[in-house]
């Protein structure tokens, strides 16, 4: 969830006044930072996952699922050996926005070595069970992007009401209880977007017209309450109405973060998987249900730019600018706007707003066009949380006001500079990846991501394709079952000067470039994926890469499940898990084709993942029928690793002397 700094917030009124002050640190800050850093080398390769849970109770009797609201009561506990022995933890834990989730972690980011890919989804699993042992009776923990009932009456455990004239969404059906109670940077977050917006948050989800949706589909939300506020955006035909931060930021992701050898690879690796977000926005689809509804979308992605989105009026270009400085074009939540690496500017053909003044401090500090564009864009917005014990900082010494902007412009990639006086790199995180039911299907997309990252860097490929490209393609990753019915701009020859000759890479390159043809052009997730005639696909890209790996023979097992999950889902063989969810919905006996995903659909279809999830029930319609040799005891293949290691380095010896 980013920067959780404890302390007294201040309220909306306060931290408007200390706007420009923190933007104005926040740049010295960085500079700092830069100075300090930006000659690091060396640092390993590490990477790793987020894993954001659901707790929820079934009500058996009555057929009826809830969120469990106790993220409060069960992370101290899932905390307690990191505060014990913080340099030995197997998992880390984390709190989010509602207080029905859960954020775990492996406790050490992984290596260089293959073996490492063994253990990922041991510890997605040992992570599960960890918060499983936590819960109470019909309690169980569950890995899904989007609750489907999330913001229905009665939806959370304890029962709570919304109370749109008091609470700080003015939410008609997302309560205040309901956000996590224990850090008060949430709940301020929330207050303060719809205080700067000087509206509610708002959007309209298109509604999946089946036979017996009414047309047009108009909701009756005076069962809701009155909505008093004038300026709100209100509900419109044919869509599901959302108005509170909670039901975009209560939705769950994955998400991986690598740690580069320095902070050009940093800038490189951002570039390189920024076209890569909305290909896996569809391949991992999990969201069409919003408010007890069948929707016409796949993903929470539109959802979420949404939910906090605290551009003004005049910010979104509704009225005239007048005392506001810029027009955004975008939410803070949103896709990549820019590329940052040098080699990739001719790529950004988008109108990039940014603080000029800060543009121009960062360049005279010596930072390059490229990244104090970056900064200086993400710095047009304001601070949406301060705290009063945070205000006064060393700026040589501390990063909070950097980060406080940072790490609330929520986009498709993030670039992450070290935090102050630490051992960690420089770092991007991955960020568009929705979550899939079981522990299998999440480590596949980690591993096939990390592995696909190792390889661009190993043959120096490329994939950029402009921004605005890449804007269309997440449009394109939410349409309902995008992986079968889409198309996509991708890059069509991925090779640079500096990539290898060798049969694949050949393969790469031999759609080499005429003169004044297009880099890119329209190809289905399948392509792109498992290749065609003219495009070689992203899998043999990999499996060359693994060809030239000593692998152990249970780790290249794995990895071959995994990505032989990616290339059947890609290849339409399987669904991903929004098309699955439909097929269950719509083919439920209590199903009226009318759009409604009612108590009981919803009590049957999440009770089925939750079996799919431990393993008491198979689902071939999304998962392979085998199963992955995952372990968390490597030692064996370390040791093997590290003693041909020794081998290699006495052979490279011998070879150095002769």
């Amino acid at each position: 969830m980013g920067l959780l700094t404890l302390g007294h917030p201040f309220n909306w009124e306060e931290t408007k006044k200390y706007a420009q002050f923190i933007r104005e640190h926040g740049i010295e800050q960085f500079i700092h930072i830069y100075k300090k850093l930006k000659d690091r080398r060396n640092d390993c390769l590490k990477w790793g996952d987020e894993v954001e849970f659901l707790m929820v109770h079934f009500d058996h009797e009555k057929k009826k699922v809830y969120l469990v609201l106790k993220a409060h009561e069960v992370l101290p506990i899932l905390m307690e050996p990191e505060h014990q022995n913080p340099n030995d933890c197997i998992t880390l834990w984390r709190p989010e926005y509602a207080d029905y989730m859960i954020e775990g972690t492996p406790g050490k980011p992984y290596g260089h070595l293959p073996v490492h890919f063994n253990m990922v989804e041991a510890n997605m699993r040992l992570r599960r069970q960890q918060g499983q042992q936590l819960l109470g009776k019909d309690e169980y923990v569950l890995s899904t992007s989007n609750f489907p009932r999330n913001g229905c009456s009665d939806f959370t455990w304890p029962v709570h009401k919304p109370t749109p004239s008091t609470s700080a969404s003015a939410s008609l059906f997302f309560p205040d209880e309901v956000i996590f109670p224990d850090h008060p940077r949430f709940k301020t977050l929330t207050r303060n977007i719809r205080m700067r917006r000087t509206a509610k948050v708002a959007f309209n989800v298109p509604i999946f017209i089946d036979k017996n949706t009414p047309r047009p589909f108009i909701e009756d939300l005076s069962i809701y309450g009155h909505d008093s506020d004038p300026n709100e955006s209100t509900a419109i035909e044919d869509h599901v109405y959302l108005d509170a931060m909670g039901l975009g930021m209560g939705c769950c992701c994955l998400q991986v973060t690598f740690q580069a050898q320095s902070i050009d690879e940093a800038r490189f690796l951002y570039d390189q998987l920024t076209p890569l977000t909305p290909i896996m926005l569809a391949l991992s689809a999990s969201s069409p249900i919003w408010r007890g509804y069948l929707a016409d979308i796949d993903c929470r992605w539109n959802v979420l730019c949404a939910m906090v989105d605290d551009r003004t009026p005049e910010e979104r270009g509704i009225e005239p600018l007048k005392n506001q400085q810029f027009r955004l074009y975008k939410s803070r939540y949103s896709s990549v706007d820019c590329y940052i690496s040098p080699d990739s500017a001719m790529y950004n053909d988008i109108e990039i707003v940014q603080d000029e003044d800060a543009f121009r401090k960062l360049t005279e500090h010596g930072i390059d066009h490229l990244l104090a564009q970056h900064i200086a864009h993400l710095f047009v917005r304001d601070t949406l949380t301060l705290f009063e014990e945070q205000l006064h900082l060393d700026d040589t010494q501390d990063t909070d006001h950097f980060e406080n902007i940072n790490s609330t412009n929520w986009q498709s990639m993030r670039f992450k500079p070290p935090p102050s006086n630490s051992d960690i790199g420089w770092r991007v995180e991955f960020r568009p990846t929705e979550l899939q039911m079981t522990d299998f299907e999440n480590a596949a997309l980690v591993t096939f991501i990390v592995l696909l990252t190792r390889a661009i860097m190993t043959y120096n490929l490329n994939l950029l394709i402009p921004i605005s490209n890449v804007d269309e393609n997440m449009q394109s990753a939410q349409q309902r079952d995008a992986v079968l019915h889409q198309k996509f701009h991708f890059r069509k020859c991925l090779s640079t000067m500096k990539t290898p000759d060798t049969p694949c890479m050949a393969s790469v390159q031999q759609s080499l470039l005429q003169e004044n043809e297009c880099e890119h052009r329209l190809m289905t997730i399948n392509e792109i994926i498992n290749g065609s005639n003219e495009f070689v696909g992203l899998l043999k890209v990999i499996q060359e890469y693994l060809s030239n790996m000593e692998v152990d023979a249970d780790t290249r097992c794995t990895i071959n499940q995994y990505l032989n999950l990616i290339s059947k889902r890609a290849a339409g063989k399987l669904m991903t898990n929004a098309s699955w969810m439909r097929h269950i919905v719509t083919n439920h006996s209590a199903y009226k084709h009318d759009s409604v995903v009612n108590d009981e659909i919803t009590y049957d279809l999440l009770w089925k993942m939750k079996k799919i999830s431990t393993g008491e029930e198979e689902c071939p319609k999304v998962l392979p029928r085998m199963s992955s040799k995952t372990t968390l005891d490597i030692s064996a293949a370390v040791e093997k690793e590290n003693e041909l290691e020794v081998k290699r380095s006495l052979m490279n010896h011998h070879n150095h002397e002769e």
